[in-house]
């Protein structure tokens, strides 16, 4: 599925902020804008699609449709990912044994069980890449809740099937895996 990075690089850095603006007004307890995106679009990088539908450069830079480096706000460049994968890989730990691509969960017929298999092995590990992972599962859950009390969206099928047919999300965001 499209990370969260690459989803803004694709709508635009600079659509992304302004409906953030839009909204913020409306969510009390939300505070809706990030330095992080102002900083890139000071820098003029706005992310977006060509009119061919590939992804503009933003957050990440794409070679044939491929990510292959990272823009630093620092040294307002983009820095290649072979430069820091290893040690972004070693700060995040290893993951379950129980793993299993994403792609492939897609057409499973017991997806539910692998999955749940996964996360709660996941669960279990004190590495940095596992508390980040169940954190952003558990905030997930909490926005989608949000969604539809706040009649956003009609019910927790709709916020669900958004994610898995628009976003190709191997699960929907309103689970019990990350309970």
């Amino acid at each position: 599925p499209m990370g969260i990075f690459q989803l803004i690089d694709y709508v635009g850095i600079d659509v992304v902020s302004f409906i953030m603006s839009v909204m913020n007004p409306y969510h009390e307890d939300e505070k809706l804008q990030h330095n992080l995106l102002d900083k890139m679009l000071e820098q003029g990088v706005n992310g977006g699609q060509f009119s061919s539908g590939a992804q503009k450069d933003g957050f990440l830079k794409y070679k044939g449709g491929r990510i292959v480096a990272v823009w630093d706000i620092h040294k307002q460049e983009y820095v290649e990912l072979e430069k820091f994968k290893d040690e972004c890989d070693e700060m995040l730990g290893d993951l379950p044994e129980s793993n299993v691509a994403w792609k492939s969960t897609l057409r499973m017929k017991n997806k539910e069980e692998v999955l749940k298999a996964f996360f709660d092995d996941l669960k279990k590990l004190d590495t940095l890449g596992a508390k980040l992972a169940v954190k952003y599962g558990r905030r997930s859950k909490e926005i989608g809740e949000q969604l539809v009390n706040s009649k956003v969206a009609r019910n927790i099928d709709d916020v669900n099937t958004v994610m898995l047919t628009g976003f190709f999300h191997a699960y929907g965001p309103v689970n019990n895996f990350f309970d």
